[in-house]
C-alpha cells in the first residue's frame, strides 16, 4: 500500500504543479485561458491576479506533498511527518475538487475528476499504509 500511496501522491503533486504553471505562469495565453473556460483575453487579464494567487496554493500542496513522499520514502512506512504531509495536502487537493464540483455542477466534474482522483487514492492507501 505504501509504493501505491507513494505514486499517486505523485501524480497528484505533479499535476498540482501544472496547474500552478497554468495559473501562474501561462494565464494570459490564449491556450491556457480558453482551457479553464475564460472567454476572452480581456477577462484573463482581468482574472490573472486570481490565478496568480489560485496557483501558488497548487504550488505549496505539491511540496508539502513532495516532502512528505520523501519523509516516507527515505524513513520509512512508520514516519508519522511524511504521512501526515500527504494525507493532509493531499486531502486538501480533494477538498478543493470537492468545492469544484460543488460550486460549478457537472461542467466542472471532469476538472474535479483531474484534480481529486490521485490525491483520493494517496490518502486513502496512506492511511491503510500507516495505520
Amino acid at each position: 500500500m505504501t509504493a501505491l500511496a507513494l505514486t499517486f501522491a505523485g501524480i497528484a503533486a505533479l499535476l498540482h504543479v501544472l496547474f500552478f504553471k497554468l495559473e501562474s505562469l501561462d494565464w494570459r495565453k490564449p491556450k491556457t485561458w480558453k482551457t479553464f473556460g475564460v472567454a476572452s483575453q480581456a477577462d484573463a487579464d482581468t482574472t490573472a491576479s486570481l490565478a496568480f494567487n489560485q496557483g501558488f496554493y497548487n504550488l505549496f500542496l505539491a511540496i508539502g506533498t513532495f516532502v512528505g513522499i520523501g519523509l516516507v520514502a527515505l524513513t520509512g512506512d512508520r514516519d508519522t511527518m511524511g504521512w501526515t504531509l500527504i494525507v493532509f495536502a493531499c486531502g486538501s487537493m480533494v477538498a478543493a475538487a470537492a468545492v469544484l464540483v460543488s460550486s460549478g455542477g457537472k461542467p466542472y466534474a471532469r476538472a474535479a475528476a483531474i484534480q481529486g482522483v490521485a490525491p483520493l487514492v494517496a490518502v486513502v492507501a496512506g492511511l491503510v499504509a500507516a495505520s
